[in-house]
């Protein structure tokens, strides 16, 4: 570290923990990790602060730790959201190509997304992301980048992303009150694709699935560009209680249960092998087969890919993206997860894990995090970060400001 870096944070607040990742920005245009660090969090809800006093604490000893190590790192935070009330809507943008020669602009093509967040919301949402399907010139459609096309008219289908306007402020009262300061709020599922998906798996069509503390997220992409979203009011913390209710134990104990001794199919576990309760919990008594924990799991996980899956078949993309499922987030890190998603959901499925083929290690255990499902969105929005700086000058000042910081990536 020297007093000249310059450094970003990808920050993931969960309901259960923070995690955040730190990135230097080197000269040859590479991003160097150099720390990654997690902490239990309190106050939050469904990606939401419902108690501001517990919220406020966790995060200020959180930031005051990064602060020691990187003073000017929290100038430059990247945040995800992941809030359960966000959704993805498709809009249409039309305006006439400005130059007189008919030649699409640059300038065009930010008039034309400006133009399709002109859609009425109600006053406690906000649109994070203008995300460009397709451009539309002069009623050829399908095309990803029109710029020097030669028209009249010029169309783009656009998915605004659009979230609860009192959650992302409260959070982000919470982080300014602690010292940081926001460059950039990202969508979860978008932030763990930038780490985890390839161009491939996005031209022939994938869906990531991000199992969270208490959300699950969904991002479909095809033809390389975001097809489909939703948020799910349900994640890991549902397999939890599950298992303290029916093992009669602590909501603690049955999280230590669920990652030692749980898997996603009952089948695969072992009949009479037997879990002695009492060491796990003092207070608990009795023993129950390992099986049976997974019984619980199962039916849990099934019930929550069901959901999933009926999303899918509305939008015609059940059991047909040959790219297929790939897991992500705390709660992908059970045993069998991926068996039982190529059951009920009918596709390949694998965990997804992030790619540091462009970045540099400073800390060879920051490795061990890339591998990890649970820490895909720190490092995605590290590299959304690094990718916002590369960004064309003069092109990004024609953005909106909500947008211009992550243009760069969200682009067709």
């Amino acid at each position: 570290m020297t007093n000249n870096s310059e450094y970003l944070i990808g920050l993931d607040i969960g309901c259960s923990s923070i995690k955040a990742v730190v990135g230097e920005l080197g000269r040859d245009g590479r991003v160097t990790l150099v720390k990654a660090i997690k902490s239990p969090m309190r106050g939050m809800r469904r990606g939401m602060i419902d108690d501001a006093k517990e919220a406020a604490g966790a995060v200020n000893i959180f930031l005051s730790s990064i602060r020691r190590d990187f003073p000017l790192s929290l100038k430059n935070i990247y945040l995800n959201t992941g809030t359960a009330q966000a959704r993805g809507v498709m809009s249409r943008g039309i305006v006439a190509v400005s130059r007189a020669d008919d030649e699409v602009s640059h300038y065009d093509t930010v008039e034309v997304v400006r133009a399709s967040q002109e859609i009425k919301l109600p006053s406690n949402r906000m649109v994070i992301h203008a995300v460009t399907r397709e451009y539309i010139v002069d009623e050829v459609s399908g095309i990803k980048d029109p710029v020097g096309m030669i028209g009249k008219r010029l169309e783009a289908n656009v998915m605004l992303i659009d979230v609860f306007s009192p959650a992302i402020k409260s959070l982000e009262k919470v982080i300014k009150d602690n010292g940081g300061e926001i460059k950039g709020m990202v969508f979860g599922p978008l932030a763990c694709s930038r780490s985890v998906l390839n161009k491939n798996q996005k031209e022939l069509g994938v869906a990531l699935i991000d199992i969270g503390f208490s959300t699950t997220s969904l991002a479909v992409f095809e033809d390389g560009s975001l097809l489909h979203t939703a948020v799910f009011p349900f994640g890991s913390s549902h397999i939890t209680n599950d298992l303290a209710v029916g093992l009669k134990i602590s909501p603690e104990a049955a999280e230590a249960i669920k990652f030692s001794f749980g898997a996603a199919l009952a089948k695969e576990m072992p009949p009479r092998e037997m879990i002695d309760l009492k060491k796990i919990d003092s207070r608990a008594k009795g023993s129950v087969t390992r099986r049976f924990v997974a019984e619980i799991i199962e039916a849990r996980l099934v019930e929550m890919f069901q959901v999933i899956g009926e999303d899918l078949r509305r939008i015609n993309r059940f059991g047909k993206l040959p790219a297929g499922i790939v897991l992500v987030g705390g709660g992908s890190k059970l045993p069998n997860i991926c068996d039982l998603v190529k059951q009920e959901l009918h596709l390949a499925a694998d965990l997804g894990s992030a790619d540091l083929s462009l970045t540099n290690l400073r800390d060879n255990n920051l490795s061990i995090e890339a591998d990890d499902p649970e820490w895909t969105a720190a490092l995605g929005l590290v590299f959304l970060g690094h990718d916002s700086r590369s960004d064309d000058t003069a092109y990004k000042k024609e953005l909106p400001a909500f947008f211009k910081k992550l243009w760069g990536y969200f682009k067709p």
